[in-house]
């Protein structure tokens, strides 16, 4: 079977390509590495792995991803974007929190996207993730803010946080303007994780 120019059968056999795949795989759980997780998520789903192991794999990503965020806000310490381990945490718990936004749990995206703001030190994104929050609390479905408030045509696939939507079909402070009822709750909801 071939996908985008690749034999994925012939990878399978690689030896080269099984070596590989058994060093991230081990990194993943000796280290705890996300990153390796990630890495080995991709090789997977290039081979098409059985959905047993990609579940598996994905588990791992989020509960060891919450264990350091867990950690980070004990020690009021943020995420460092120059590391490639953070960066990868930082994308476990966006991504969790867009899933939970696209199956329609505001509570949780809305939570998980106010955190990542209080454990990012850089502000484009911190007001990315203010209009993600605050678009679940207006009452924008995942379908509507994806439709309505994200430029999917301007994203640098270059960028390592290109996971995360930082385009917005309208600058970040027009919206973040139009969105100052719900940019001051969420700012009260995030005081408490300062006093913490």
């Amino acid at each position: 079977m071939q996908q985008h120019g690749i034999d994925i059968e012939a990878l399978k056999r690689d030896e080269n390509f099984q070596k590989d795949l058994a060093n991230l795989e081990k990194k993943m759980r000796v280290q705890k590495s996300i990153d390796a997780g990630y890495k080995l998520l991709g090789m997977k789903l290039a081979i098409e792995a059985e959905e047993d192991e990609i579940n598996e794999i994905f588990t791992f990503l989020v509960n060891e991803s919450f264990d350091r965020l867990a950690d980070r806000l004990i020690e009021k310490r943020g995420f460092d974007l120059n590391s490639s381990e953070d960066l990868a945490t930082i994308r476990a718990i966006y991504e969790h929190g867009i899933q939970r936004y696209s199956e329609k749990d505001l509570r949780g995206s809305k939570e998980i996207f106010l955190v990542l703001n209080h454990t990012i030190d850089n502000q484009d994104l911190k007001d990315a993730l203010m209009i993600h929050a605050c678009s679940v609390m207006a009452g924008y479905t995942f379908e509507d803010f994806i439709e309505k408030l994200v430029d999917s045509e301007n994203i640098d696939f270059d960028s390592p946080l290109a996971f995360l939507i930082q385009n917005f079909t309208q600058p970040k402070e027009i919206l973040l303007g139009m969105f100052s009822k719900y940019v001051n709750l969420a700012n009260r909801e995030l005081k408490v994780l300062e006093r913490k």
